[in-house]
């Protein structure tokens, strides 16, 4: 079964329209938690750049997201997308009817039919979330909703403190949620305003069904430690501990007579995999002192495996480079825009963006062109 629902959720992926929500980053060909991250920092630091200016990132967190799909209106959203009718009842009859049962030793309890949500462990499930909400969008330019998956953010731009476009956002998605049958747990849901505003003026706390939504100053955002200061020695510290740790099993492999290309392996699955984890999103703002730390955890391991192990800055810049070309490639990529070719006369070249602070300049996008610039 699950063989088969991978082909059918392969087949939906390839006939999805190019007119589907493009900030919804998941299940996606050449999307990943990395765009999603570079987008909404991108967003923030490009409208951060301007005067008398702040940001609101609301963090969504949704009750038991799955369970609550409810099929008859995912069918009618699936038949919009353009997906065949016959397509459209199978995954109606895949989540409808289905019998539950629990089991506590040889004990079995009657049966309970379920009609909602879909079933747990199901390949399909993840992707036809994402259909379900694909209908979510923001409703004014000021405003961004990125998606991945169940992960939501409500991005609202404020300029001159007229928050009234972000809080009819916030009034509207809720509307949505109790339309499509999802809840918003408001004790989980976060907020946090990056203001580097010097004259800062108190921020009104945002409200969801009555309950004041919590402000912080961090939130761990799709797997990185994202702060309302924008600086990255959080997430650096907190991946360099978690290495740390795993550099003790690798001294125990290597105590076991692993051969150095055992080693190496063992290094790029387990301790680089997290130190480069989202890098094009995050590495180009670290300060010195964190870009310290990451290499002397690289070293360490240099020195256990024995051979040379790239370092963190040029891992960095290969997969921006990398990243970049695919972006150029897919037309239908929400930031393909930021890559404007100059005249054709100097072809190969892209637009830089222009940026007045240091944090837009290091940002992904624009160490992304410069590179592209400079392979040329």
């Amino acid at each position: 079964m699950k063989c088969f629902e991978r082909l059918v959720k392969d087949h939906i992926t390839s006939t999805l329209p190019d007119t589907l929500d493009p900030l919804q980053f998941a299940y996606r060909p050449n999307r990943s938690t990395d765009d999603a991250i570079s987008t909404t920092l991108h967003t923030a630091l490009t409208h951060l750049d301007k005067r008398n200016t702040y940001v609101r990132m609301l963090f969504i967190d949704y009750s038991s997201a799955f369970n609550t799909i409810v099929p008859s209106k995912l069918v009618i959203k699936l038949e919009t997308l353009g997906l065949d009718p016959a397509l459209c009842n199978w995954v109606l009859d895949l989540l409808t009817g289905r019998p539950q049962v629990v089991r506590v030793g040889n004990n079995i309890s009657s049966p309970l039919i379920l009609n909602t949500g879909a079933p747990q462990g199901c390949v399909l499930s993840p992707l036809l979330y994402s259909l379900f909400t694909h209908d979510c969008v923001a409703m004014h330019a000021s405003n961004s909703i990125i998606k991945f998956a169940d992960d939501t953010t409500v991005v609202g731009l404020i300029t001159n403190n007229d928050e009234t476009a972000y809080r009819e956002e916030v009034r509207a998605l809720g509307v949505w949620c109790q339309e499509n049958n999802l809840t918003l747990n408001v004790n989980k849901t976060k907020e946090m305003i990056v203001d580097f505003r010097k004259q800062q003026r108190g921020h009104p706390p945002i409200h969801i069904d009555g309950t004041v939504v919590e402000s912080v100053a961090s939130f761990k955002f799709l797997g990185i430690h994202i702060t309302d200061k924008l600086n990255w020695s959080t997430h650096t510290d907190s991946i360099v501990k978690k290495a740390q740790q795993r550099l003790f099993n690798l001294r125990r492999l290597k105590h076991f007579g692993l051969s150095p290309k055992a080693l190496t392996n063992f290094y790029r699955c387990t301790i680089e995999s997290i130190l480069a984890g989202c890098i094009t999103a995050w590495y180009g703002n670290c300060s010195a002192l964190n870009r310290k730390a990451l290499q002397r955890v690289v070293r360490s391991a240099q020195r256990i495996t024995g051979g040379k192990l790239p370092a963190l800055q040029d891992t960095y810049t290969t997969r921006c480079y990398r990243k970049a070309i695919k972006i150029i490639k897919d037309i239908n990529h929400p930031s393909h825009c930021l890559f404007t070719p100059l005249s054709s006369r100097r072809r190969g070249q892209y637009r830089c963006i222009k940026a007045g602070t240091e944090r837009l300049k290091n940002s992904f996008y624009l160490k992304a062109i410069r590179l592209l610039n400079s392979h040329h």
